[in-house]
């Protein structure tokens, strides 16, 4: 069945010879494979542009009842990142968010409500005038939320640890949305708790290997 639809770009990997299997989140249908066949071949030209991490596209797509991999009819991109690329902070959150994605979202019931937080975080990433070093914070909370575990309290995601009033007020600040100015090192341990927090409550969730290269950036940059 031939299907519109918008969809974000979780990664792909390489098939024999000229081939990729590209796994999508698809506002339709949640995360699906598709089979590009020859798209690494000289004579495409620019195609696999369309398929590095976190790329929004317009689709139109063919999906067979029962299969694991579909087909991609039609392909284009929907928004160009203008500020992401050659900012290292803004790459660097947008390594750490593809990650995070990879990781975490699996099968979804409401994909349409999912694909729009994801579609507004990374547009928001892309063209916000706004300082961004809780971008990330903010992102893994909003998006625990759509996963069915999102806290509303800071106590739900601290548990039993024993953390500096301020560090659980920030935490509160930002599970209501409201801005912070907290340290650097404040940020480090708020991380470290919403990790652990996922590790929680998603089956091998894992460690985050781009959380390393996170910290020293947003050390150089605080």
């Amino acid at each position: 069945m031939l299907t519109k639809t918008k969809g974000i770009v979780f990664r792909f990997t390489k098939y024999g010879d000229s081939s990729v299997i590209a796994t999508l989140f698809t506002e339709h249908a949640g995360v699906q494979s598709y089979i590009l066949k020859g798209i690494r071949k000289s004579k495409s030209g620019s195609g696999m542009a369309l398929y590095q991490p976190l790329t929004l596209l317009d689709l139109v797509v063919y999906h067979k009842d029962g299969a694991t991999l579909h087909h991609i009819r039609e392909a284009k991109c929907r928004h160009i990142y203008k500020n992401i690329p050659g900012n290292v902070l803004r790459e660097t959150l947008a390594f750490f968010i593809t990650e995070v994605m990879n990781k975490s979202i699996r099968e979804q019931t409401h994909p349409e409500e999912l694909f729009q937080f994801l579609e507004h975080s990374l547009i928001l990433l892309d063209s916000s005038d706004e300082p961004l070093h809780d971008f990330h914070l903010r992102f893994m909370i909003g998006l625990s939320r759509f996963l069915g575990f999102g806290a509303q309290q800071s106590q739900e995601v601290v548990g039993g640890r024993i953390l500096p009033n301020e560090v659980q007020e920030n935490l509160q600040k930002l599970l209501d949305g409201k801005k912070t100015n907290m340290s650097y090192l404040h940020r480090k341990e708020i991380l470290e708790l919403l990790t652990g927090f996922y590790r929680d409550h998603i089956e091998n969730f894992g460690t985050l290997k781009s959380v390393e290269v996170l910290q020293e950036i947003l050390t150089q940059k605080h």
